[in-house]
This record gives structure tokens, C-alpha cells and sequence, in this order.
């Protein structure tokens, strides 16, 4: 976890202040430059991102053995009773402070338009599957493995771990503060963000509260059971948060994930399970933020609403989201369809809407990854009680 001497999260946020510091003031050719890295990089990461994910969890399930259905069962009722939870605490949230809060009138017309830094070049490097595609195969695989025995199959999985880990190791991890850079440096150089952050600040502040509070709460929680200072175990996480907070992509924080998450003394098999898997399918801090966002602009738009229609709409929610591909912007994407459904969104609306979300895109999945740490937590002592541990 250090590169030079120095901690990951140091070159992190090295990496995001001098993106935000160079991005008005390095000449157009030069952004371009990294945007180009960006676009090979980025390439390059989704192309690792399955296979990361059955590298870990293939082996992390065979290890944990005929107890893998049973984890299973309690991570999946975890990670979506966070993401619902999460979403009713921001309904009652921003109903109650956002009508306060709401400007008279604002110009949404401009929040429309994006601006793109286009690279020099880009290498497609399309993967070999999806996310979901990658879990189903390492639980296939890894419940063969613990369910026949399969010694050497199971030995072919512990070695292709082996070369995913060191992949992470000495391409990924080396290179993410780069990447976090250019992500930063053509941000503010759009000037995307800035028009967002004018409009809806104080919405945005709001949101960032939230997501603050939550983080204790599940963090309260897991300490709580664990019998463990809930502050010090969020403080752990810090490097994950930082790394999503440059990314915007659960998947591709997985490798720093998984390291702080056994830091917090989560054990190799349960945190390889947990935190690949939750990638996927706990989303809190991105529900909590799209229910904010859906009802900013119901109320600026003066929209009619009701309590029992945001239930419906958090609970499918809850489940579209399973399907965001733990990329950027995957779980506004998967949500267009509700939002237009269940709450009557037109393309209009939807197209503001994603411009905030993805404007806040890396906070959400912060606080995504954040929160799988305290999941694995849970799970870890769960898993621990059934085999005897206290």
C-alpha cells in the first residue's frame, strides 16, 4: 500500500488537488495527454475488473466452504436492507430540508450540456465478460470446488489469485493515482462540475451530510458487534474512500478495498467473499444520493409526490441497481427506468438528473465502498460465531 515510501491515500489526494489546482491552468493539448492515458487505462481496468472478481472470490468461496450459501444469503440481506435504509433516511431527509433550501429559480437548461476532453487515441480493450457474469462463474466454480473437493482445480484457482494479486500489486495500484489525476484534471477543465456545484451547492452539502451520517451509523453498527472502536475501523477505510472518492467505480476500488478491509482484521476468506461481491450489489450511498437528487428536482419542478410512491420507488430501486456494472455513472443508468416509471421522469428531467448524479458520482461510491467495509465486518463475526470464535 505505499508507493515511494508513501501511503497510497497521500498520492490519492496528491492526485485529486492537483487536478482540481492544474485543471484551468494546463493548456488543452496537455489534459488531452491524460485523457488518453485515461482512456487506455480505464480500458485496461474494465478488462480486469472480471477477472479481479473471480480471482478473489473463486477461492475465498471454496475456502470457506458449504458455509458459502449461508454467507451468501446474509451478505445479499445486508447490502440491500443498507441500500434501502439508506434511501428512506434520505427521503425523510430531504423532504423535511430541502424546500428551505430550494432556490426560487434555477437555469437547469445548461446542466444539460457536457463537455468532453477528447484523447489523442484510444485501445479497446473490451473484457472477456460482465461483472455479474464474473460473480455467477467464481460462485459456480468456487461452490464445485467446496461441494467435490476438486484439489486440483482448487490449486489452478489459488494460482490464478496469485496472479491477479500481484497484477494489482504492480499495475493497478502503481497507477491509480495517475488515473485519478486526469479523471480531476478534465473535470475541472469541462467545467461540468462548477456549473452543477453553482446550481445545487447547498443540495450537494446536504447530500455530502448524509452520506457522513450514514457512514457512522453502519460503522456504530459494526462496532457495536465486533466490540471494536467504530471510528478507528472507519478511519482504516479511508484509503478505499479516497480511491473511490478519484474513481467513481466500486469494481475498479476492489484491490484497495480488500486490503483495509483485512487491515480491519476481516480474515482473507471472508473479505475475498464480501467485498468483490458488495462491489456489486450495495449501493447506499448512490441510492441515498439518487432519491436526493429525484427530489430536489420534483420540488423545483413542482412535481406532486407522496411517501407510499418513494417507498415503492427506493424498494425497486433497491434491485435495478443490483445491475449497474460497478462503473462510472452504472448506477444512475440503471435507475432511468424507475425514475421514468415510478416517478414520471421525462427525457428532460432524466438528462439533469444524470449530470447532478454524475457530478456527485464519486461521493456516492465513497460512501458505496466505505460501507462495504462494515458489511465484511458483520459477515466476518457472523462467520466466526458459527465456527466457534468469539
Amino acid at each position: 500500500m505505499k508507493l515511494l515510501g508513501l501511503p497510497l491515500l497521500v498520492w490519492i489526494v496528491v492526485a485529486i488537488g492537483l487536478g482540481v489546482a492544474l485543471g484551468g491552468i494546463l493548456p488543452y493539448g496537455m489534459v488531452r495527454l491524460f485523457a488518453t492515458f485515461n482512456g487506455v487505462f480505464g480500458n485496461l481496468l474494465q478488462f480486469l475488473i472480471p477477472l479481479i472478481i473471480v480471482g478473489l472470490v473463486t477461492p475465498a468461496i471454496a475456502d470457506i466452504g458449504r458455509g458459502a450459501g449461508r454467507l451468501l444469503l446474509i451478505t445479499v440481506m445486508l447490502a440491500y436492507g443498507s441500500t434501502i435504509l439508506a434511501g428512506y433516511l434520505s427521503f425523510a431527509t430531504s423532504t423535511a430540508v430541502f424546500p428551505d433550501l430550494m432556490p426560487p429559480s434555477v437555469d437547469t437548461a445548461s446542466l444539460q450540456a457536457v463537455e468532453d476532453v477528447q484523447p489523442f487515441f484510444t485501445i479497446a480493450v473490451p473484457p472477456l465478460f460482465d461483472v455479474m457474469s464474473a460473480l455467477v462463474l467464481a460462485f459456480v466454480i468456487g461452490l464445485g470446488i467446496a461441494s467435490l473437493g476438486a484439489p486440483i482445480l482448487k490449486e489452478v484457482a489459488i494460482d490464478f489469485k496469485r496472479i491477479i494479486v500481484r497484477t494489482i500489486e504492480v499495475v493497478i495500484l502503481p497507477l491509480l493515482p495517475v488515473y485519478i489525476f486526469g479523471i480531476f484534471l478534465t473535470m475541472v477543465k469541462t467545467g461540468q462540475a462548477w456549473r452543477v456545484l453553482n446550481v445545487f451547492v447547498a443540495i450537494i452539502a446536504v447530500i455530502f451530510v448524509m452520506h457522513v451520517v450514514w457512514l457512522l451509523l453502519q460503522y456504530t453498527a459494526a462496532g457495536l458487534l465486533t466490540r471494536r472502536n467504530p471510528l478507528r475501523l472507519l478511519y482504516n477505510m479511508m484509503p478505499a474512500y479516497f480511491t473511490a472518492l478519484g474513481t467513481s467505480s466500486s469494481a475498479a476500488t476492489i484491490p484497495v478495498t480488500l486490503r483495509q478491509t483485512q487491515k480491519n482484521g476481516v480474515s482473507e476468506d471472508v473479505s475475498g467473499f464480501v467485498v468483490p461481491l458488495c462491489a456489486t450489489i450495495h449501493l447506499s450511498g448512490s441510492c441515498l444520493k439518487i432519491v436526493a437528487c429525484a427530489v430536489a428536482l420534483m420540488h423545483l419542478s413542482a412535481m406532486p409526490y407522496t411517501t407510499g410512491q418513494f417507498i415503492g420507488f427506493i424498494l425497486m430501486l433497491g434491485v435495478m441497481m443490483v445491475a449497474a456494472p460497478g462503473v462510472p455513472g452504472g448506477a444512475i443508468m440503471a435507475a432511468l427506468g424507475v425514475l421514468n416509471t415510478l416517478l414520471g421522469f421525462d427525457e428532460a428531467m432524466q438528462a439533469i438528473m444524470i449530470a447532478l448524479y454524475i457530478t456527485m458520482d464519486s461521493f456516492g461510491t465513497a460512501c458505496n465502498v466505505t460501507g462495504d467495509g462494515a458489511i465484511a465486518l458483520i459477515v466476518d463475526k457472523i462467520n466466526g460465531k458459527k465456527h466457534g470464535d468469539s
